[in-house]
């Protein structure tokens, strides 16, 4: 097993010292010892393709000078969703390798070349006969006066952005206001970071020093595009301005900015993003080549100057060039391991293909996108209103793919990145047009082509793991190739690949459930829907085998509660629900919960809000307003539930279902009843969908929204089901969604009476519930429909599969046997047991729960705040510090 050995400053008990390594290292000596200088995700994806080649004489040692495990610095941003670090880390089973030393926060701090020694902080010596630079590159900060100040951050490390986090979290509340922030830079990195301040609650302007946002990857008809969505997501933008001084206040924390053009803007919190300068230092002072511009120089092998010495990442420079992107280091990692285990590989070059990872912003760039090529066109497609516009790059026959830009919509990406330097395959405006345009080509991928840019997997690679490895489904192939194990946005195209060979064998893609099913769950639900069985053990007895787990649970629940109708919490069906089901609550990171009653359509009386006022107040809980228009309430302990719900019941109010796989909420803008550009009225029409589709379990989230007029106040294309009125009716899109991969609704009918909305969407709702498959969102439901939108309009309008009755009937029953499941719970004294924190002591609160205060509400305490006697802890009043 590794040994991970960190310096003594960082654990004192070990009572480390230099001789402590010393002995580590002593071994029955290995034949080949490496050393790898950096333990990011570089070094991690070495280490990973090293070790599962070499033969067993091999003594590998990872020096990192962070103390943690290599985790995603990719998925930075997701650390300001909600992801824990312990999400972010890598899959690190090699590091407990035997083969493998580990040590964590103990830098190196000098390579001495003659006699092939690393020597750490601590003054360890560590020998070797290879050695891997992997030490990647630092956040640049502006040389301008007050950049030190506090309250200045860069955005490169989890200890980077914990930082940031603390400060806005204990800044707002010392001010008693939310934050302004800027952020200095406006490249990708940059508006990631925009992103995350606007999730703290932080008015953000991301300052430019060019004339567009992502100036190293789109035009400026892309930039222009790309501010207005970054705009309309409430976060300023400021281009060709010059940053010249920060300035502070008597405390010496950053209160304003100064530009070269002499205007002047407060802020509280500056993060710079302009740039990363590769880690070089180790390398200049032993005397290796480095580039003028910075950067251990390379060969196509990954060699530096000394032979013995490799560079890979971010601290390599190739052809006079570094890069800050995962892909081209992991191609560098791949090569430097099969060159060490004597094999013939060369780094083919840069590959600076970038797709922004900002909630709600779809932006992607790739190949030449600049047309740098000679002699190269453009074909652009722009709809300046949508906040869309995309380009293709192709050859001066207009035959082959070069490059290209997408803002607005990146749908097309995962399949326009393969292309790359290849056939086009059809009319370029297949790819730009909005969806019902000239279909794009459906042509086999060639071998050749790139599907996977971050670990180089080629179509070719994928098929062969399909035909030579016997991979038979999407998780094998990632396995055996890394294709979509990164940033994922290749997962779809592997599908699509893996199912097209796996049907040339006469084999199909497995769509079990999970083992204890080998239905899919489109299958098992045609099977209980025929059968009329009602329980889960009945239903694996007669389909299945086993006990079932944690996938097909609450994936029968669902069905089942479709199908019966029945509680969630009913008879042995309540063991089957996931977490947030079993308590009707969602769980959230401190073990408390959170209350959303259902507000539809956005709507609601001055006398309701008094009532979820005084229930937040009362009980002590956190508050906010939603983005679907409902109010939710934070840090409910789970005996709290019943006493809250039961206020909230008796003041008509119902679930919000916010915990389930149903439906959420249906957003509403107010319509012609307010609105002098309305057409219809909208919240009536909202108000009847939420209430009509009210607690309709699923196998995912559904959201809907409806808009009174062209001007889309309601965000209605960005749903489940969009409703957007005209003068001659209702017009209804569909499959559209936010979250990681956004969708736009695609057009299904237009000019609708009330009457036939609201059966063209039962029709759509029930049909998905049908077929879909197991945590799979309308959008993918819908791409993957035979005959696409022209045969999902034969289903709905036409009844060309038949089952239109059967669609109608299902929702009748549902809408007819609809109750709240709260109020339910609130009148059985069996189901209201399950609510306490502790079986032999039903009233005791759980003792872990501690709060501070923040803005005026409570907020989940720091561990260090724990020791503050101010904390309160739950089951106290909870009297706000302001």
């Amino acid at each position: 097993m590794a040994r991970i050995v960190k310096s003594p400053k960082h654990d004192a008990d070990a009572g480390a010292t230099p001789d402590t390594y010393r002995e580590v290292m002593s071994s029955t000596g290995p034949t080949s010892r490496v050393v790898v200088v950096g333990a990011g995700m570089v070094a991690h994806r070495f280490l990973e393709s090293l070790l599962s080649r070499a033969e067993d004489d091999l003594e590998v040692t990872v020096i990192g000078e962070e103390n943690r495990r290599p985790y995603d610095r990719v998925a930075l941003t997701s650390f300001f969703q909600g992801s824990t670090t312990d999400d972010l880390t890598l899959d690190t089973a090699h590091l407990d390798d035997e083969r493998v030393r580990f040590l964590a926060g103990d830098p190196v701090v000098r390579i001495d070349r003659d006699e092939r020694v690393v020597v750490t902080r601590s003054g360890a010596k560590i020998a070797y006969d290879r050695l891997v630079l992997a030490t990647g590159s630092y956040a640049a900060k502006l040389a301008v006066d007050g950049f030190a100040l506090e309250g200045c951050f860069v955005y490169r490390t989890l200890d980077d952005v914990e930082r940031l986090r603390d400060f806005v979290t204990r800044r707002s509340a010392d001010l008693g206001r939310p934050l302004v922030g800027t952020v200095i830079g406006g490249g990708l990195l940059g508006l990631e970071a925009a992103g995350a301040l606007d999730g703290l609650g932080v008015a953000c302007t991301v300052v430019q020093s060019s004339d567009r946002l992502m100036s190293a990857q789109l035009d400026r008809p892309a930039g222009d595009a790309l501010r207005r969505l970054i705009e309309k997501r409430g976060i300023r933008v400021r281009t060709e301005s010059i940053t010249t001084r920060l300035d502070p206040d008597r405390s010496g924390q950053v209160t304003g900015l100064e530009f070269r053009d002499g205007t002047y803007e407060r802020t509280d919190v500056v993060v710079f993003t302009v740039g990363v300068r590769p880690r070089d230092e180790l390398a200049r002072e032993t005397g290796l080549d480095v580039h003028p511009r910075g950067g251990v120089v390379i060969d196509a092998g990954c060699a530096t100057s000394d032979p013995s010495i490799l560079a890979i990442g971010e601290v390599a420079s190739f052809d006079g060039m570094c890069a800050g992107l995962v892909a081209p280091g992991y191609a560098m990692a791949e090569v430097a391991a099969t060159r060490l285990l004597g094999g013939e590989a060369s780094f083919p070059g840069y590959d600076l293909s970038t797709k922004l990872k900002l909630s709600g912003v779809d932006v992607a760039s790739f190949g030449d996108a600049f047309a740098e090529t000679p002699g190269a066109l453009d074909v652009v497609y722009a709809d300046p209103a949508a906040g869309v516009y995309k380009k293709l790059v192709l050859s001066d026959d207009a035959k082959t793919l070069l490059g290209g830009i997408l803002v607005g919509d990146a749908s097309a990406y995962g399949a326009l990145r393969p292309l790359v330097g290849g056939a086009l395959g059809g009319d370029p405006a297949a790819y730009l047009l909005p969806e019902g345009g000239t279909p794009a080509p459906t042509g086999e991928l060639p071998d050749e082509a790139l599907v996977c840019s971050c670990n180089s997997v080629s179509a070719g690679a994928i098929r062969h793991a399909v035909h030579e490895d016997g991979c038979t489904d999407v998780a094998g192939v990632k396995a055996c190739t890394k294709a979509g194990a990164a940033c994922g946005s290749c997962v779809m195209m592997v599908k699509k690949i893996v199912g097209a060979e796996l049907a040339k064998t006469g084999a199909a893609l497995s769509s079990a459930l999970c083992e204890h099913f080998a239905m899919s769950r489109r299958q098992l639900f045609d099977a209980v829907r025929v059968s009329g069985l009602r329980t889960f053990s009945a239903v694996i007895e007669r389909f299945g085998s086993g006990r079932g787990c944690d996938i097909c649970k609450p994936a029968l629940a669902s069905i089942l509660s479709t199908l019966t109708g029945t509680h969630v919490l009913d008879g042995e069906n309540a063991a089957l629900q996931d977490t947030n089901d079993h308590v009707m609550a969602n769980l959230q990171k401190d073990g408390s919960y959170s209350v959303v009653p259902r507000i539809p359509g956005g709507e609601i009386t001055p006398e309701g809000l008094v009532v979820i006022g005084e229930v937040a107040r009362d009980f002590g809980l956190y508050t906010k307003i939603t983005g679907g228009q409902r109010i939710d309430m934070f840090g409910a302990r789970l005996e709290q539930l019943p006493d809250i719900w039961k206020r909230l019941v008796d003041a008509g109010f119902e679930s919000g279902h916010a915990y389930g796989k149903s439906l959420r909420t249906v957003k509403s803008c107010v319509g012609s009843t307010w609105c002098r550009y309305g057409v219809q009225d909208s919240v009536g029409m909202a108000v009847q969908l939420e209430l009509r589709y009210r607690g309709l379990r699923s196998p995912h989230k559904i959201k809907l929204g409806v808009s009174g007029c062209a001007r889309e106040c309601a965000e209605a294309r960005g749903k489940d089901v969009g409703v957007i009125a005209t003068e001659a009716g209702w017009n209804m899109y569909v499959g559209g969604n936010g979250g990681f991969t956004p969708r736009h609704a695609v057009l299904l009918a237009e000019g609708l009476s009330d009457d036939e909305l609201l059966t063209a969407i039962d029709r759509f709702l029930m049909y998905y519930i049908f077929t879909a498959d197991r945590l799979q969102r309308t959008a993918p439901w819908f791409e993957e429909l035979e005959g696409g939108i022209e045969g999902l309009r034969a289903v709905i309008f036409d009844d060309s599969l038949g089952i239109c009755a059967d669609l109608d009937e299902a929702m009748s029953r549902h809408v007819d046997g609809y109750e709240d499941e709260w109020k339910a719970t609130l009148e059985d004294p069996d189901k209201l047991r399950r609510f306490a924190s502790f079986v032999n002591a039903p009233a005791t609160p759980d003792p872990d729960l501690a709060y501070t205060a923040e803005r005026g509400q409570p907020r989940p305490a720091t561990d260090a705040e724990r020791a503050d006697p101010r904390v309160l802890i739950a089951g106290t009043t909870l009297e706000v510090r302001r």
